[in-house]
């Protein structure tokens, strides 16, 4: 039995959810602007005949989302990518490396551009664990680290989107004197709805790859409610120049193309509709949690995280590989979004780092599930179907042992 469902009975209900379309399902699937929707903007590239340094599609651009965000004229610096949008916030509010304060703390589970983006600056990467209810790395842990004095930068991310307590962490930065940037990449619905709150102290980076809720293909930006900081963030992106051709800082060429900026301002014309698709799906998978007969709470969706997101808690490692491999013999992709740790990764497996307890065992157990704005209903019911189904099947196997994912609470 599942939550007290006779296998018969969830035999019935599963086969209401026989699917009409068999193709592969992607962990996400991008939706952009249409050639119809991003054609006006190429048009006024072409009038204008500015293709990048800070064109009128960019300066456009960061003019809609500051007043999307509530901030002042001054606060959004347009980059590259959500990569160079960090590097850059590195480079202008902690500066490079030095032989005194070597390390970037890094939550060891995140993607790895945030490690990435830390050695661009000549830090050395040092991985610390997760807090078990954010996700992120724990500032009142931090500030009693024994190398507190070695850190040069400190990197919390907000996982999956999910929002941080930023005033928190400016409180830990003015205590410790360690320098704090929030790698935000996937955060940008919960800045927008007013879920996480900017701090002039702190930068936060933005990415907007097609894969985040809101894309342009490769993009990012930069989050800084102090205009002359925010300056410095723009100077890091344009080869240290600022108003002249004198390079001045540490910098890479992290600018935005006007190309990219146009993708950008069509997606934030259709951002309403497409994050309603999104929403929709996110609902569509909890109804189906709860017609299928699974535990809905292990479902993590909108708002709780980032709406490009549908993740399933799992109750172990176990678990989750049993359900990702039925899944893919399904053809459903599924996908470990973080992996299981940066630690693992051959490039950081010799990094120093603290125990990394909370990051094993969660790792493991949070597992993607197709989702995107385009998604149908069946689609989604093929797939909470064979969870059901695999899930099923595992307790038949060994009924002593927990049901998979029906005891392991969602974050509120």
């Amino acid at each position: 039995m599942i939550d007290g469902i006779a296998p018969d009975e969830l035999s019935h209900r599963l086969s209401a959810f026989a699917p009409r379309s068999r193709r592969r399902l992607l962990a996400y699937e991008p939706r952009l602007p249409t050639t119809d929707a991003v054609a006006p903007y190429l048009r006024q590239i072409d009038q204008a005949r500015m293709y990048s340094n800070q064109g009128p599609l960019v300066r456009s651009l960061q003019k809609r989302l500051q007043t999307s965000f509530g901030l002042i004229d001054g606060s959004v610096i347009t980059t590259s990518s959500g990569t160079a949008a960090l590097i850059a916030a590195i480079m202008a509010h902690a500066g490079t490396a030095t032989p005194g304060r070597p390390y970037a703390v890094c939550p060891a589970y995140t993607f790895v551009a945030t490690a990435a983006a830390a050695s661009q600056c000549g830090y050395q990467p040092y991985l610390a664990d997760i807090c078990e209810e954010s996700w992120t790395l724990d500032p009142d842990r931090l500030a009693n680290h024994p190398l507190i004095e070695r850190f040069g930068v400190v990197i919390p991310v907000t996982a999956y989107g999910r929002p941080i307590d930023v005033e928190h962490w400016a409180r830990f930065q003015r205590e410790t004197g360690v320098k704090v940037i929030i790698d935000a990449a996937a955060a940008i619905e919960a800045v927008a709805d007013g879920a996480m709150v900017c701090d002039a102290r702190i930068p936060l980076a933005l990415s907007f790859h097609a894969t985040k809720a809101f894309g342009c293909g490769e993009g990012g930006c930069v989050l800084w409610p102090d205009p002359a900081l925010a300056a410095r963030a723009s100077q890091a992106t344009n080869f240290g120049f600022m108003g002249s051709r004198n390079s001045q800082t540490a910098s890479l060429n992290g600018k935005m193309s006007e190309y990219h900026a146009a993708v950008a301002l069509a997606e934030l014309d259709g951002w309403a509709v497409k994050r309603a698709d999104l929403s929709r799906a996110a609902r569509a998978y909890r109804a189906a949690f709860v017609q299928g007969g699974l535990n809905a709470d292990t479902l993590l969706t909108a708002p709780h995280i980032a709406s490009n997101y549908v993740v399933h808690r799992c109750a172990d490692a176990t678990t989750a590989e049993a359900l990702q491999s039925a899944l893919d013999i399904a053809g459903i992709e599924t996908r470990f979004w973080y992996g299981r740790g940066l630690h693992l990764h051959d490039h950081l497996a010799d990094v120093p780092r603290d125990e990394l307890p909370v990051t094993d065992r969660l790792s493991g157990s949070l597992l993607g599930l197709p989702t995107g704005s385009g998604l149908a209903a069946a689609e989604i019911a093929r797939v909470v179907a064979v969870i059901a189904a695999e899930q099923h099947r595992l307790a038949m196997i060994d009924a002593v042992s927990p049901v998979a994912c029906a005891s392991v609470p969602a974050p509120a």
